[in-house]
């Protein structure tokens, strides 16, 4: 599917309007429900396709954010053949009480996958508890920045964001 043709399609799916308090705590007159196209095959399929030529040339595996990011690691993980690691917003309180599930070693280097980001501010607090487990995170990949912040914020720690498209990209289709 073409990039702009894939935009469209997210657009239509997923673009709600009305009053939302987005995770920042901010209000907003439109939201991207990411369930909306993270549920349909057809989209998230052409999502990967287009997401995989954003990954950096080396890194040992993804980190996908709860909730919305999962679907997309891990289809990002069958495509490439990279394991993915399930990074929770709270470390679960029984079992193995962890905050990041799966296999890791210090000093692997992951990619954060999102979903949808605003401020980044769960993403930027995530990054910083992955990095006091030895992890190495530079890159942040996303479908969709808002713009409202989230590029700036993760650069102040030291990562870059790459985005499939912009609030403004998806916003200026008709």
């Amino acid at each position: 599917m073409k990039k702009r043709k894939l935009a469209q399609e997210i657009r239509s799916v997923s673009l709600l309007q009305g009053e939302f308090r987005l995770r920042s705590g901010k209000t907003s007159s439109f939201y991207w429900d990411k369930y909306r196209f993270e549920s349909r095959p057809e989209l998230l399929e052409a999502i990967l396709e287009k997401m995989q030529k954003l990954l950096p040339a080396s890194f040992h595996k993804f980190a996908a954010m709860e909730l919305g990011g999962i679907p997309l690691a891990t289809g990002l993980s069958l495509k490439t053949g990279k394991p993915c690691l399930y990074v929770r917003k709270v470390a679960k309180d029984y079992g193995t009480c962890n905050l990041v599930e799966g296999d890791f070693k210090k000093g692997e280097k992951v990619v954060v996958i999102e979903d949808v980001i605003t401020t980044a501010g769960q993403v930027c607090s995530s990054i910083r508890q992955m990095r006091e487990l030895g992890l190495i995170v530079e890159d942040v990949i996303c479908v969709i920045d808002r713009q409202q912040g989230g590029r700036e914020n993760l650069e102040k720690i030291g990562c870059s964001l790459n985005c499939l498209f912009t609030g403004k990209e998806l916003e200026s289709l008709t």
